[in-house]
């Protein structure tokens, strides 16, 4: 696995479920692969409570060789919920596992991609590196300035473009799409308001909580009761995307073509 996630991803390695669970909730783990040669009979509920716990965290069961405990293994583990296996015997089974675990794309930005792209409709490219960046970054970037620098751009030029595009501003954009991120992470039963505010770099649960009062005046629980993720990504198009498409479509936050953007923006002469 080391290996294969060579700069794609990072493993951790655990003996137990109940490190399993314990990486789960203190750690951002985006997937979890079973051996079914190490997964003991008696480990088998800890797996369906994974499962149950963590429903937005795939498990895939990993098969290296064939024999009857394998074969019992994987059908009690699709018992329990794991709907995905690969066997690492055949051809091009290790590229499979690349493809699993290494897309560069979490399932949380994968499906929130999945309705932003759409509803952008034929807005520049430009544009469309800005919403990918802010959908992939949002769980670990807090501030603009962060966001800005990532995509080598000035923060005040940044801002300005927004603004004059007359677009809600990009701490908008970034605070909603964390609150969004958070939504997905509570489809996990197992994740409490303080993992998930940790998992989203929040200095503590308490400052989760005052971002929620300050942006939509609920507290941590009302928000995982009253938005779950498919509410929270519809309203996040209906609020922030669709009122604003024209003007996305003619929207350059990046270097602003050969227009004035910012007052510190590149400035383009052309010889007459």
């Amino acid at each position: 696995m080391d290996a294969v996630g060579d700069g794609c991803f990072t493993t951790v390695h655990v003996e137990t479920f109940r490190e399993v669970l314990q990486a789960a909730r203190r750690r951002k783990v985006d997937a979890l692969l079973i051996s079914v040669h190490r997964c003991a009979g008696d480990e088998i509920p800890a797996v369906a409570r994974f499962v149950r716990e963590f429903p937005a965290i795939p498990a895939v069961a990993l098969v290296s060789r064939h024999d009857g405990v394998a074969t019992e293994t994987l059908l009690r583990l699709g018992a329990t919920g794991v709907r995905s296996a690969v066997d690492c015997t055949e051809p091009g089974a290790w590229r499979r596992l690349r493809d699993v675990f290494g897309h560069p794309i979490t399932p949380a930005a994968a499906r929130i991609l999945a309705r932003l792209v759409p509803a952008l409709g034929d807005a520049p490219e430009e544009t469309r590196v800005f919403f990918e960046a802010v959908v992939r970054l949002a769980p670990v970037i807090v501030t603009v300035r962060g966001l800005a620098r990532h995509l080598r751009v000035t923060p005040s030029t940044f801002v300005s473009r927004f603004h004059r595009a007359t677009l809600p501003s990009p701490k908008r954009y970034l605070s909603a799409m964390r609150l969004l991120h958070a939504a997905y992470l509570f489809q996990n039963p197992g994740l409490s308001v303080s993992d998930v505010a940790y998992r989203l770099d929040f200095s503590s649960p308490q400052s989760f909580g005052r971002h929620l009062k300050a942006i939509l005046g609920v507290t941590a629980g009302e928000f995982r009761s009253r938005f779950p993720f498919e509410v929270a990504l519809a309203r996040y198009v209906d609020l922030l995307i669709t009122p604003y498409r024209e003007a996305l479509r003619a929207f350059y936050p990046l270097n602003a073509g050969f227009w004035d953007q910012g007052s510190d923006a590149p400035r383009v002469s052309r010889a007459g």
